[in-house]
């Protein structure tokens, strides 16, 4: 009995071994939930913070790039600006388990000497993409801080800026018929191209605030602009993208022709749509082209 005893525990003990050999799972990954974006101006940069609720994103990266292309949709994505800086994050989102969105609005435009738009450019499989348009490319800094976490791109402004007028869409003016229709709002633009600076702020739209003012900017299908042109008192420009009225008195017409008009270079206003045709195309008027007639 002693020796079958032994020879018992022996043939356990390769089987003890091999229980304890087992691999342990690993922890999940903890993923960073976008909750804030915020952006201002400080003496020399343009700041523009991401607040996540849960960890820093495990990785961070931001590149200047020639256009921003969705994730995963492969197709660009629409920025106002002369430069774009992509900035990715993994391990990290900007929904909740419902699918809702957790930091607000998608996209958004700011009234800052550099960073004009931020846009989302994707939010898939735990990478979060992001677009910031600028007006100038400048040189920047990507950095974190935490308690609460946070990732922060610092953009050098060095260059100086003049205030012009973008004229938007005021709601409760075009809803109780009291004209003018637009109202113009302060924007920083870099000289000597003060008049494209204006129009590239129309096309970017109100801000957050401007938004809740309910003033709006109504593009007509226009995603953009190309071909600015001043002679002769006579502005000259050229719509990108497509070209509808959709019925209505009011079109990206009115708002261009309010922006350009700020200018003392500028009496007529002729707006060409993506062929480069307008009503009338020659002599001391203005014109707009047939697809922004109601």
């Amino acid at each position: 009995m002693r020796r079958l005893s032994l020879l018992t525990v022996s043939l356990m003990l390769p089987v003890l071994g091999a229980a304890t050999a087992l691999p342990v799972a690993a922890a999940p990954v903890q993923q960073a939930t976008l909750v804030a974006i915020r952006a201002a101006h400080h003496t020399d940069f343009d700041r523009v913070v991401f607040e996540f609720a849960g960890p820093l994103p495990a990785e961070r990266d931001a590149v200047y790039v020639p256009e921003v292309i969705g994730d995963p949709s492969g197709n660009p994505v629409p920025i106002v600006g002369d430069a774009f800086l992509r900035l990715r994050m993994a391990s990290a989102v900007g929904h909740n388990d419902n699918g809702d969105i957790t930091y607000g609005p998608p996209r958004r435009t700011y009234a800052l000497p550099n960073v004009m738009q931020v846009v989302n450019a994707g939010d898939f499989e735990g990478v979060l993409t992001f677009g910031i348009g600028l007006a100038r490319q400048a040189s920047f800094r990507l950095f974190t801080l935490t308690g609460p976490s946070r990732v922060v791109l610092d953009i050098t402004t060095p260059f100086r800026t003049v205030d012009v007028r973008a004229h938007f869409l005021d709601l409760t003016r075009f809803e109780s018929g009291v004209e003018p229709y637009t109202r113009a709002v302060s924007r920083p633009v870099i000289p000597p191209a003060l008049a494209r600076g204006a129009l590239q702020r129309l096309f970017a739209g109100p801000t957050e605030g401007e938004l809740a003012q309910r003033l709006r900017f109504v593009d007509s299908d226009a995603t953009g602009f190309t071909g600015l042109s001043i002679t002769g008192s006579v502005a000259k420009v050229q719509l990108t993208g497509g070209c509808s009225s959709h019925g209505s008195t009011f079109t990206v017409a009115d708002e261009i022709m309010a922006t350009l008009k700020q200018f003392p270079a500028v009496r007529w206003v002729k707006i060409l749509d993506p062929s480069g045709r307008t009503e009338r195309p020659t002599g001391n008027t203005d014109s707009i082209p047939e697809c922004l007639e109601p």
